[in-house]
Parts: C-alpha cells; sequence; structure tokens
C-alpha cells in the first residue's frame, strides 16, 4: 500500500508498538515516520507529506489537543487524517477533538487487529 503514516506518542514503546502493526497493515517501514510530541509532529510534516496520523493526547512540548489545532489551522495540512491513539476518557477533550476532525479514536490498549481495520477503514483500502 503506498501511503505516509505519522505517529505521535511520547513513549518510543508504544511508537515501536504501533509502527509495528503498521507494517503488518502493509505499509513500508519507509512510509512510517514518528514523532514524540506534537511540535515534533509538526516539524516532520514540513517536509513530509502523510496521509494518516496515528496521534496520543497526554504528550509534553505540544500535546495532541495542541496538534491538532495547529494542524487545521494550516491549509495545506488541514484535510490529514487524524485518528486518537491514546488511554484519554475524558468525554469532553474527546468531543473537542472530534471537532478539530478528529476521524475516529482507538483506546490504549487495543488489539493490534483493531488499529489494523482502522487504518483501513481511514484510508479506504482493503488490508
Amino acid at each position: 500500500m503506498s501511503c505516509n503514516v505519522l505517529v505521535v506518542d511520547d513513549s518510543p514503546i508504544l511508537r515501536t508498538a504501533i509502527k509495528k502493526v503498521v507494517k503488518l497493515a502493509g505499509v513500508g517501514e519507509d512510509n512510517t515516520f514518528e514523532a514524540g510530541n506534537g511540535q515534533e509532529a509538526l516539524d516532520i510534516l514540513e517536509t513530509v507529506w502523510v496521509d494518516l496520523v496515528l496521534l496520543d493526547l497526554n504528550m509534553p512540548v505540544m500535546d495532541g489537543e495542541q496538534f491538532a489545532q495547529e494542524l487545521r489551522k494550516r491549509p495545506d495540512l488541514k484535510d490529514v487524517a487524524v485518528v486518537v491513539v491514546s488511554t484519554e476518557s475524558n468525554k469532553a477533550r474527546l468531543e473537542r477533538m472530534r471537532e478539530l476532525g478528529v476521524i475516529d479514536t482507538l483506546h490504549k490498549p487495543f488489539e493490534p487487529e483493531d488499529l489494523r481495520k482502522l487504518i483501513s477503514s481511514v484510508l479506504g483500502v482493503k488490508l
């Protein structure tokens, strides 16, 4: 599958686990990028186009909500698909994320198959 995915999470262990599932979903390693916080993710998006951002909410420097706000302000990035992958259960916060255009939410911990199905659904491809 030819698409680029950006994994944004402050935990290196979780980024690695998510990247493995993304790879199993058919996205090549050369097409998978990672960032430890929202600011790093924005920096990556300055040079690389991505089709999907898998975004944690609770991170230092710039959290997921701040990242989504910044993303939607930028005309060239406002249409990038974003899925929250987080332990967050605050309904008001998750609703704010939907208002910012987040497509879906996957609660940690998750089953690899659930993430694979979500990627397939969001990108509109059969995996």
